[in-house]
């Protein structure tokens, strides 16, 4: 019955109300905001292969903390994709408690939609669609980055793409994780109210604005992006070039050694 009760009203039979539910709801804020602005930068640095070979060498051996281990050492690599696998299942495991049980509160909440027409509340659906996609596509891609994070490199990911077919899955993952993104930052913006200002209503359409103008932004970089990945994998390929063969040509990886150095005759 103390269930019951709670159940309806929100609070427990002694007349408190549990905070569990706003702490949750605040967390799941804050790992989704981090995993947009994150794959806005993960997007960046992956787009380097636009500017050439040499250049996505250089950022991918930064990454690889070049600047402290001498060639860079891979296994940082796999230690940030675990410190991300945490934080995007603990997102989605947060995110799993607004969705839908079962079919009929499925369709309650489709019915309940298509009565208001509501722009938000589509841009939901539209949410939990990609999110209950990306659990599966990002898992993958992020699971290959962890344990195979020495082959990250302008021939060894033109090589996944192309000759292990991966570039299906990153066409499906590169539209769910930008709707994903950009809708999930439109959606914290107009629910904690950081640019409302003197009208709420007037900031939320320039926000969508926004947002729309992201979205095609990044889906652009991201299809460029997958289309030189491709090309480059097509012609090593075809070509019998090796994964593992790029050299740098006149590119310079940034290594810093530590010297004792005398300065002004002090060591």
């Amino acid at each position: 019955m103390s269930d019951l009760i709670e159940g309806y009203l929100g609070k427990t039979v002694e007349r408190k109300k549990s905070r569990l539910p706003a702490k949750l709801d605040f967390i799941q804020s804050f790992t989704g905001g981090f995993l947009a602005l994150f794959m806005w930068a993960h997007m960046m640095l992956v787009a380097s292969i636009l500017v050439s070979n040499d250049f996505m060498y250089q950022v991918t051996k930064l990454l690889e903390g070049s600047f402290i281990f001498e060639g860079g050492n891979p296994l940082l690599v796999s230690i940030a994709a675990l410190v991300i696998f945490v934080i995007f299942i603990v997102h989605a495991a947060l995110g799993m408690r607004k969705l839908p049980g079962n079919f009929r509160q499925y369709q309650l909440i489709k019915t309940h939609s298509k009565s208001m027409n509501h722009d938000d509340t589509k841009l939901w659906f539209i949410q939990a669609f990609t999110g209950f996609a990306m659990f599966f596509l990002g898992s993958i891609h992020i699971y290959i980055i962890m344990t195979h994070p020495d082959q990250i490199g302008p021939y060894e990911s033109s090589a996944r793409v192309w000759e292990e077919y991966m570039w299906p899955l990153y066409i499906l993952l590169l539209l769910a994780v930008e709707f994903h993104g950009t809708i999930g930052l439109y959606r914290l913006c107009v629910k904690w109210g950081w640019f409302d200002g003197d009208n709420p209503k007037a900031t939320r359409k320039a926000l969508k604005k926004v947002k729309w103008a992201l979205t095609v932004f990044f889906l652009v970089l991201g299809f460029a992006t997958l289309a030189a990945y491709m090309k480059i994998g097509y012609e090593n390929s075809k070509n019998n070039i090796p994964r593992d063969s790029f050299k740098p040509s006149s590119a310079q990886i940034m290594n810093y050694e530590l010297k004792t150095k005398s300065v002004g005759g002090i060591a």
